[in-house]
């Protein structure tokens, strides 16, 4: 297969410059490699012509010139695409792509969710590889990203094979970060969409991670609902892969705020202590990935015939603050915590769960 810069027109393109595209592309632009960002934010890709990128955060204050263009720009043929939009668009950022890529050009993704399964179905999977990225990272503006925390990218082909052109790549984005070739990026994706219900479910407050998932009150119900999200790729046979601040195992063991204060302790640990879907509600006010991660959970337990009644109430909630039917509150993880009760073990409508309207040290659901 082609090496990263394949083909004979556009070498790389970072196809989606929001926080991960325009955080990665800026570094490889320093690197001095040619990089074309695309962006469908006309502000933003003015900004970057502009002005270029100005890099805030964990590195310090950079400011990077780099090439930048709105995809209705974009001329082929292109050799190696790096896709970075929100996982709801990866449909219509792949038909965009389609018409450009070099026959000999690729898309690695760099995104949330399992959007491998998308471009492969769409490009073949000899043109599709996965890429596992955990950074954190927030647009800030037009032009301006916040650079969040540090963390390794993995990257592999779909098949698991080690191939000249997934170390080449490897190579490529060490200029932005440590990267290693994985036989198993599957693991990586599936441990990660695991990981992401958590998170949704933090952003059902305005409050940090490390907060949410330290409520004594509500910890049972996230930790039934990372089981419930395992209970998908462990039916499927997935070897799941641990993450910083996030080891499926302990999930499974009998000690839920145990398995959870990694992740509080990762994010006490950086400058970004909420997260990208927090941003989305909170900031930006637009659609969540909330579909294309826990509703594609759901939707594929269902598949397989298993019950996810978290993932339901979950997906539910993140949609009626989408919609502005509710705000950002602690009730909202209570009422996660209800359906915990009402479908976990020994379940049954019990008492009221008293009132509350922050962490707490009410004992812990059961």
């Amino acid at each position: 297969m082609a090496g990263p810069t394949a083909g004979t027109g556009r070498p790389l393109t970072v196809w989606g410059a929001g926080a991960i595209g325009a955080m990665v592309g800026a570094w490889l632009a320093r690197a001095e490699t040619d990089v074309l960002l695309v962006d469908t934010d006309v502000a933003h890709v003015e900004a970057m012509k502009r002005s270029g990128l100005h890099i805030t955060g964990m590195r310090g204050d950079h400011h990077v010139s780099v090439e930048a263009a709105l995809p209705e720009e974009v001329k082929g043929p292109l050799g190696l695409v790096l896709l970075a939009v929100k996982c709801h668009h990866t449909e219509q950022a792949v038909a965009a792509i389609r018409p450009l890529l070099a026959d000999d050009g690729w898309v690695v993704s760099m995104q949330n969710g399992l959007n491998e399964e998308v471009i492969a179905s769409e490009l073949g999977s000899d043109r599709t590889v996965g890429c596992f990225v955990n950074f954190s990272a927030d647009w800030q503006a037009p032009g301006v990203i916040e650079f969040g925390g540090e963390h390794p990218l993995q990257v592999g082909e779909l098949d698991g094979n080690i191939t000249p052109r997934v170390e080449a790549l490897a190579d490529l984005l060490g200029s932005f970060a440590p990267t290693f070739v994985t036989a198993n990026i599957w693991g990586y994706l599936w441990s990660k969409l695991c990981l992401g219900s958590l998170l949704f479910a933090t952003a059902l407050v305005d409050a940090p991670v490390f907060e949410a998932v330290r409520r004594p009150g509500t910890q049972v119900a996230l930790y039934r609902l990372v089981q419930e999200a395992l209970s998908v790729p462990l039916a499927l046979g997935v070897d799941l892969e641990d993450l910083h601040g996030f080891r499926p195992r302990d999930y499974l063991g009998p000690d839920p705020a145990g398995a959870l204060e990694p992740l509080a302790r990762m994010y006490e640990g950086q400058t970004k202590v909420k997260t990208g879907v927090w941003r989305d509600l909170a900031v930006r006010h637009r659609r969540t990935e909330v579909r294309c991660q826990p509703g594609l959970l759901l939707a594929k337990g269902e598949a397989l015939g298993l019950d996810l009644p978290l993932h339901r109430t979950l997906v539910s909630l993140i949609e009626d603050l989408e919609e502005g039917k509710r705000p950002m509150a602690w009730e909202n993880l209570d009422a996660l915590a209800s359906t915990a009760r009402m479908t976990g073990p020994g379940a049954g409508p019990g008492p009221p769960a008293a009132p509350v309207t922050g962490p707490t040290t009410e004992p812990e659901d059961t």
